[in-house]
């Protein structure tokens, strides 16, 4: 079984697996069908996005969604008026994002980048991060909380979105989502590197951030509905706050 991490290893700029943008490279022409393989990403944007305009103003803020993909929660947190920057290492599925973004409207500013690279560039940019299914696919998920957390201002919030290793989240995610149904990609998820609230939590503590909550995100297949709340044990939501010099304990 995995061990617990409590430090984020030194920078690295190329904190990526090839393997794993090949795997979401290969579903960029489908990214926005909301019945095709990230089906049930469509239907987890607005929990995602309600869990972060319930905890942070968004309306004239700077945001950055750190591995958007092909955009669903970098376009939904523009409409709600944050100046958005997305990021992300998977070529095909930016070109999707800006694509996407051409019809609908929809200004981001997309990026070719790692956020440890991001980070060393634009230290203490943004208001709000979003990093959502994205750091149970790196090698080092630690110095991705690092580099979130330094880019946030003083006062900022981070948030995440991971599935939790457990046995039930082996059964629902993998056995459940990719074998029986169908309804992700087959090796979409390696178990091994499901992430624990805990170990989450240390990451976010050595990286100078005070995790502020953590819920569970459900997601129903039969009716492809998500809501936030509830059991933790399969996906769940963190947010963290970066200290301003102005809170008590600073």
């Amino acid at each position: 079984m995995k061990q617990m991490k409590t430090e984020a290893k030194t920078v690295q700029p190329n904190n990526v697996s090839q393997a794993e943008l090949d795997k979401f490279n290969a579903l960029a022409n489908r990214w926005w069908d909301p019945d095709g393989p990230q089906k049930p990403l469509h239907a987890l944007n607005p929990a995602r996005l309600g869990y972060v305009r319930d905890r942070a103003a968004l309306a004239g803020v700077r945001a950055l969604d750190v591995g958007c993909g092909g955009g669903l929660l970098s376009e939904a947190l523009a409409r709600e008026g944050a100046e958005v920057t997305a990021i992300d290492l998977a070529q095909d599925l930016l070109k999707i994002a800006r694509l996407h973004g051409l019809e609908s409207g929809v200004r981001v500013d997309y990026r070719v980048s790692s956020v440890e690279a991001l980070a060393e560039e634009m230290p203490g940019a943004f208001d709000v991060v979003t990093c959502m299914e994205m750091i149970e696919h790196v090698p080092d998920p630690a110095s991705v909380v690092a580099a979130c957390a330094a880019l946030l201002k003083p006062g900022g919030r981070l948030f995440l979105s991971t599935l939790n290793r457990t046995p039930a989240a082996f059964a629902l995610a993998i056995v459940g989502a990719e074998y029986v149904t169908g309804l992700v990609p087959k090796g979409t998820h390696r178990y091994r590197d499901f992430i624990k609230p805990s170990e989450l939590g240390a990451w976010l503590r050595a990286a100078g951030l005070a995790l502020e909550d953590v819920s569970g995100l459900r997601y129903d297949p039969l009716r492809n509905t998500a809501r936030v709340g509830g059991r933790t044990d399969v996906n769940y939501l963190a947010c963290a706050r970066k200290p301003a010099p102005s809170d008590p304990s600073s």
